[in-house]
């Protein structure tokens, strides 16, 4: 769950802080207040990607922080913590973010230094983000794969048999290889050899590639570094008027007055800790002053040996901004393959007998698979139907159509997830058959098969919170109730935040936080703040009737809180 976010600098938004309860939350505003920027900013902090435009003009750098709470029940979650040396505080996660005018970011989980991509995998089993973009999702059938295996639950099951899958594409490869002529199996063996000879000759060491390039900054830019540290010294430590020797001034002179009054022996003590903190940080600047030497040839050689991991890391790694250990790793999986290759006569025939039971297995585990997708299928459509005829949606046919893959040749009968072609299909109108839900499904129809989705998988998803960004396109009068309902009902067992235009979606919040763009002296602004009360009134009543509030549509907005109200 999301407890809390303070935005600095984000966009439109200067600053905001925010606590959130648990429920159904609703953001609401006027069109182009600035609603999504709010959704933005709990992405960017989720680890979503982010550039220098997300920075308020003028500012600096914009940050996003937030606590996560951590439920007991997430053995993921902590099984990951513990693998990055991460500890949860009162079963809590600080998490923040910011984004430099210069490119350059950062990310943080409690106090511990994370990526981007370790802040997107952590926090996934927290919080869904779903906006209009990610309703198109419905459009890419591989997705409905996935849908399904959540409902199933099959996930961990499907996971193993891709990593099964992928052994079996990987020694189909070997046994191939193998099968080729001679004069083929030559020309491999000599190339994997020499890719090993040139990365064995390079002594290559994980991390190595790190630590040069920490030293090759250090050694180019000597003067400028020497010059600072010096500038240092002389202020802390200098022959005279230096810090050091005013600051153990100061502390006689504290001491002394607290030697007159008790109540000054604390700030005396914290004053006798600074100078000592201070005189330490100074004598470990003079060690380090001692220790640093400008050195052309060690700088030449470091260069040297940097350009050798560059030349590698394009030949053998994903990128040369790859760590070196990819490279390594490359040599020891060319050590295998040639092995493989070297003894080929000899291994072939059990290579031949490890890929036959490899494609038994696959097959077999694809059927039950398979198997346990059909049981499921025509359960989770007549659970998504009832929940369309809730929202609006009576007469449709939702269904969840499944083939079995063509066989590409008589051994490859498979697909990395399975034997199995999984599509939705729907049909709004009677007596029509269901068609792919990219040919006839409008936005708000999506926006309504995606609410009853998430609805039926509740059951099986431990993600805490949803977010849903404008899940009312398209929609209203009846159905908006419905879709309120609706989301009131997932709030029961999740953290609900919803952007909507809707009154009729709005009153069923228990809480509700008002997004408003001012313009002061030319500079657009966002402010983002809780309303309860006759404040909500008002915005609802706003809601209902555009700008123009009245009587009645105060009236009427009281009405509305009276009966759905949180």
């Amino acid at each position: 769950m999301l407890e809390d976010i303070t935005i600095k600098d984000f966009a439109l938004i200067d600053g905001a802080s925010l606590e959130f309860g648990s429920g159904f939350t609703v953001l609401s505003g006027e069109t182009g207040a600035g609603k999504s920027i709010l959704i933005g900013a709990i992405s960017f902090l989720l680890g979503g990607k982010g550039g220098t435009e997300l920075i308020r003009a003028g500012a600096a750098e914009a940050q996003v922080s937030g606590t996560l709470r951590l439920h007991k029940n997430l053995a993921p979650v902590h099984s990951w913590l513990e693998e990055h040396g991460i500890e949860p505080d009162e079963e809590r996660l600080l998490i923040r973010r910011l984004i430099r005018s210069n490119g350059k970011s950062a990310a943080w989980i409690q106090n511990v230094p994370v990526t981007r991509q370790d802040l997107a995998e952590l926090t996934q089993w927290f919080i869904d983000i779903h906006g209009q973009h990610e309703h198109q999702s419905l459009m890419r059938t591989a997705e409905h794969r996935r849908f399904l295996d959540s409902y199933a639950g099959i996930e961990a099951e499907v996971a193993a048999f891709t990593s099964l899958y992928a052994r079996l594409v990987e020694k189909r490869g070997i046994l191939a290889a193998c099968d080729e002529n001679d004069g083929k199996r030559e020309e491999k063996i000599e190339l994997l050899r020499f890719a090993i000879d040139e990365i064995s000759a390079a002594r290559l060491r994980e991390g190595e590639d790190t630590e040069l390039s920490q030293e090759e900054s250090r050694l180019s830019q000597y003067e400028k570094l020497y010059q600072d540290i010096e500038g240092f010294s002389g202020i802390v430590s200098g022959e005279q008027d230096n810090l050091l020797s005013a600051l153990k001034k100061a502390k006689s002179h504290l001491e002394h007055a607290a030697g007159m009054d008790e109540s000054l022996e604390g700030l005396s003590k914290r004053l006798e800790t600074a100078f000592y903190e201070l005189d330490d940080i100074a004598e470990e600047v003079r060690s380090y002053t001692q220790a640093l030497v400008f050195d052309p040839a060690r700088l030449e050689e470091v260069q040297e040996r940097l350009a050798l991991f560059f030349k590698l890391k394009k030949k053998y790694a994903a990128s040369v901004q790859s760590p070196i250990a990819e490279v390594i790793a490359y040599a020891q999986k060319a050590e295998e393959q040639l092995e493989a290759l070297s003894f080929a006569d000899t291994n072939r025939q059990a290579l031949a007998d490890e890929v036959s039971a490899l494609e038994k297995q696959a097959y077999k585990d694809a059927l039950l698979i398979s198997q346990k997708r059909r049981s499921a299928a025509d359960t989770m459509a007549s659970a998504v139907e009832k929940v369309l005829a809730d929202l609006g949606m009576k007469n449709t046919r939702f269904c969840v159509h499944i083939e079995q893959k063509e066989a590409v040749s008589d051994d490859q009968k498979c697909g990395p997830y399975g034997i199995d072609n999984i599509e939705f299909l729907i049909s709004a109108n009677p007596g029509n058959p269901p068609k792919p839900l990219a040919k006839i499904a409008s936005g708000g129809e999506l926006s309504r098969v995606m609410l009853a989705l998430k609805t039926v998988l509740n059951r099986s998803d431990t993600t805490g919170t949803l977010i849903f960004d404008e899940i009312d396109t398209g929609i209203g009068g009846e159905v908006s109730v419905a879709v309120g309902a609706h989301l009131k009902q997932l709030a029961s067992s999740r953290q609900i935040l919803c952007i909507t235009h809707l009154a009729s979606i709005a009153v069923y919040a228990d809480n509700q936080i008002k997004i408003e763009k001012t313009v002061v002296q030319g500079n657009a602004s966002t402010q983002v703040y809780p309303i309860s009360g006759e404040k909500r009134v008002e915005e609802i009543a706003r809601m209902l009737s555009g700008d123009a509030v009245s009587a009645v549509s105060l009236e009427h907005a009281r009405s509305l809180l009276k009966t759905y109200g949180g």
